[in-house]
């Protein structure tokens, strides 16, 4: 990954992996599993960093849409719960399993897709560059924080759902 502390650049690389890691998920050939853990700690450390550092700053612009960082909100936990649906199945590559990452898939690429047409280009647009990567840094700081504690095990998952 680029060098980059701009909030908008990195989100978008953050999809960008996220999609990698779906085509890996996806691939009989792939290790399904490995690509799964790798998901579900980027899924929520990005979350949760774009909820406590990004959303309540971006607020603030008058020509970001505060319903639309709500709504962003929302389709956080849809995707959570598709992910611990996938995290709870036992046999990676089994019907079931198919079935609950196509859910994931489809929530997680549905909320990237308006994410980044409404609030990023709101924020690309509106926002000053020393301020999105003031965000950044800040963005990448709660991420990385937590990655370290494991954020993506089905026990926080469920923790995070059930909440």
């Amino acid at each position: 990954m680029s060098q980059t502390q701009d909030v908008v650049k990195l989100i978008l690389q953050d999809h960008r992996r996220m999609e990698d890691l779906f085509r890996l998920m996806r691939s009989v050939e792939a290790d399904r599993a490995a690509a799964l853990e790798e998901f579900a700690d980027l899924l929520i450390a990005h979350a949760l960093a774009e909820e406590a550092k990004v959303y309540p700053a971006l607020k603030r612009y008058k020509n970001i849409d505060d319903e639309e960082v709500e709504h962003g909100e929302h389709e956080h936990d849809e995707g959570n719960e598709a992910l611990l649906a996938l995290l709870e199945v036992e046999e990676v590559g089994s019907d079931e399993w198919d079935s609950k990452l196509e859910e994931l898939v489809e929530a997680v690429t549905h909320h990237a897709d308006e994410e980044e047409r409404t609030i990023l280009n709101g924020a690309r647009e509106n926002v000053a560059m020393e301020r999105r990567e003031e965000l950044g840094a800040a963005f990448l700081e709660e991420r990385e924080r937590q990655l370290k504690a494991g954020c993506g095990s089905v026990d926080n998952v469920r923790r995070i759902v059930e909440s």
